[in-house]
């Protein structure tokens, strides 16, 4: 099936010269974020507020799951000075909550945890008040990765589902459902005071019941945050989009959320994992 035009809850437009300013300050210090390489649509919203999510480790991935934009291919080498630009970028945005993320890296021994870990130590040698949020790929199960990361200093760890498992091998090459979901348990079992987040794109062809089932599992390893979101495809070469999902039926899942016991939920069409991250760890009074 294919869609022609996008429904009118949709209509987001990107302002390429609000993004400008941001863009060069990254630029200058030669570093990434995922709100580019994914091509996200909250990308001038969050600009304008000086906000980003940094991709630590490269901009490429080396798995394929069809639905991402993130280049596939051979990495580059780890830069071990990227730490401290990002603290740079940090100090230069006038951010105090900073969320961190990284393609998967499967060619590293350790996933790249030892760069995560590096980061966030940066970070928060910049003061008491800041904080730091990581959206972690899985490390391939590693214990040891996930111990480091779970004793960072991180005040939430993130590792999305993505979708339901009876999608996972059309949509998620080389990753595992059941793997992800223990990543989610041990970050609990190593660190229970570290606070967890999960989430789900919609509209890849998965079913009210899957997600549902879905958001029972996370709540099973103690999931403490949930996100979900449309998923939009990059583009005509990745993985269609199946349907469009209504800003009511976001509504119904949200509310499914809050009934499961989730701490925090934000479902709606245009929720990414790190749009708004703040908000959702930290509500506004």
């Amino acid at each position: 099936m294919v869609f022609k035009s996008k429904p009118v809850w949709l209509s987001k437009k990107v302002s390429l010269q609000t993004c400008r300013k941001v863009k060069e300050l990254l630029r200058g210090l030669s570093l990434h974020t995922v709100c580019e390489e994914s091509l996200c649509p909250n990308i001038s919203e969050c600009f304008s507020k000086k906000t980003a999510t940094f991709m630590i480790l490269g901009d490429i991935c080396t798995r394929g799951c069809r639905y991402c934009g993130v280049r596939k291919g051979v990495p580059v080498v780890v830069d071990k000075d990227e730490p401290i630009r990002v603290k740079e970028a940090v100090k230069k945005l006038g951010l105090n909550y900073v969320v961190l993320t990284s393609p998967t890296r499967d060619d590293l021994p350790d996933g790249g945890a030892s760069i995560f870990c590096r980061t966030i130590r940066e970070i928060m040698s910049l003061g008491s008040g800041y904080r730091v949020e990581v959206l972690i790929p899985d490390f391939l199960g590693n214990k040891d990765s996930l111990e480091a990361v779970a004793g960072s200093g991180a005040a939430v760890i993130a590792h999305n589902m993505e979708t339901v498992p009876s999608l996972y091998i059309k949509v998620r090459k080389g990753a595992s459902y059941s793997r992800s979901l223990k990543v989610l348990s041990l970050l609990k079992e190593i660190s229970p005071e570290v606070k967890t987040k999960s989430g789900l794109m919609l509209g890849l062809g998965e079913t009210k019941q899957e997600v549902i089932d879905v958001m029972k599992d996370l709540t099973s390893v103690r999931c403490d945050f949930i996100t979900l979101g449309q998923y939009l495809p990059p583009s005509l070469n990745h993985y269609p989009l199946k349907k469009y999902i209504k800003p009511e039926e976001f509504l119904s899942f949200e509310n499914d959320a809050v009934k499961l016991g989730f701490k925090g939920v934000k479902s709606s069409p245009y929720t990414r994992s790190s749009y708004m991250a703040k908000d959702l760890v930290n509500p506004p009074e």
